[in-house]
């Protein structure tokens, strides 16, 4: 009995230092009502892209996501869904894939190229190889959403969190907050809700 207890303590301390070395620790990242500085980071066509590209923006709902989590496979359609919603009414999507992609080659560019075409993606997907991008914003789950006011003082963080109030389903959503904060910013309305929780697997990074 002595040697199965040693044996299991042995086995979960090997796995929380695994944890630790894969889990990002939390980042203070952006708050509410702080200046987002610009990025530039390779998108799924080979081509660089940053915010600044988008001349007539009138903000972004920046996502970061991956392929391979279940919380973003179950979420896929309805980040499609906003970027379709949105994007003409001047808020892009921006998808960025901020996994180490030797902890999840499954993240890798091309396997995001695959999803993309797959689920037909019709917004920027890019990633964040360096995972320098990801500790600026504070994420730390994908999803995790940031939506972005582009103002004359730079792009103004309105909103942190989850899409909606359901991963489970997008048929059991009874509080859409992404929508919500950007039907407010359309709206020029400030937005009630500004943070909730985000639900999804922990960004995995080396350091």
């Amino acid at each position: 009995m002595k040697t199965f207890m040693q044996t299991s303590l042995l086995t979960l301390l090997f796995l929380c230092a695994s944890a630790f070395t894969f889990i990002t620790p939390p980042s203070d990242g952006y708050s509410i009502g702080d200046k987002a500085a610009d990025f530039s980071l390779k998108n799924i066509d080979g081509e660089m892209v940053s915010l600044a590209d988008f001349k007539s923006a009138k903000g972004f709902i920046v996502i970061f996501t991956c392929n391979t989590c279940p919380y973003a496979q179950l979420y896929e359609d309805r980040i499609e869904a906003l970027n379709k919603k949105y994007a003409s009414k001047g808020y892009p999507v921006i998808a960025i894939q901020p996994n180490d992609t030797d902890i999840k080659p499954g993240d890798n560019l091309e396997a995001m190229k695959q999803r993309a075409k797959e689920k037909g993606f019709t917004f920027p997907y890019l990633i964040d190889k360096s995972q320098t991008v990801y500790p600026k914003y504070g994420a730390t789950k994908t999803p995790h959403v940031f939506i972005l006011e582009k103002t004359s003082e730079g792009n103004i963080v309105r909103y942190i969190g989850a899409i909606d109030d359901n991963y489970k389903s997008a048929d059991l959503v009874t509080t859409k907050y992404a929508e919500d904060a950007v039907d407010a910013l359309l709206n020029q309305k400030t937005v009630t809700l500004t943070e909730t929780k985000a639900i999804g697997c922990t960004i995995k990074s080396k350091s």
